[in-house]
């Protein structure tokens, strides 16, 4: 069995990670899972998280939104609509990005449409802000 395996995290902007690695965990659709070297393959989707991967001793975070993971014994493909490791994290642009997606939910009611674009828009910035405090 193999030592480690390919991890891609591709958004349709950017190929955002491309490296060896010898473990992840990803925020699935059903659960947090983890990925080891010659895992059995699944196909599953991807909701707000962090994802974390390792390759030797060094740990590296990323935001993700919704997306899809591919998983095979020897890489594991994320594509996702957006992924930004914790270095890169604007942590300016999150906290305005919370604070405005808070002040809209104090307006509107849960029967409004906007409600949940606007829930939808807090988990994001929180998780942004979870993963930019996780920098070294």
């Amino acid at each position: 069995m193999a030592a480690n395996f390919l991890l891609e995290v591709v958004t349709p902007h950017r190929l955002v990670a491309s490296q060896e690695v010898d473990e992840i965990t990803a925020p699935g659709a059903e659960g947090e899972f983890g990925v080891l070297p010659g895992h059995t393959p699944f196909f599953t989707t991807l909701k707000v998280g962090e994802v974390m991967f390792r390759a030797g001793k060094e740990e590296r975070h990323m935001a993700v939104t919704w997306g899809f993971v591919e998983v095979l014994p020897d890489r594991v493909t994320i594509l996702t609509e957006a992924a930004e490791l914790a270095p890169e994290i604007d942590v300016e642009r999150a906290k305005r990005a919370k604070d405005r997606a808070e002040k809209q939910l104090k307006q509107l009611r849960h029967e409004d449409k906007e409600f949940y674009s606007s829930m939808g828009a807090l988990e994001r910035a929180m998780n942004r802000l979870t993963v930019a405090s996780r920098r070294r």
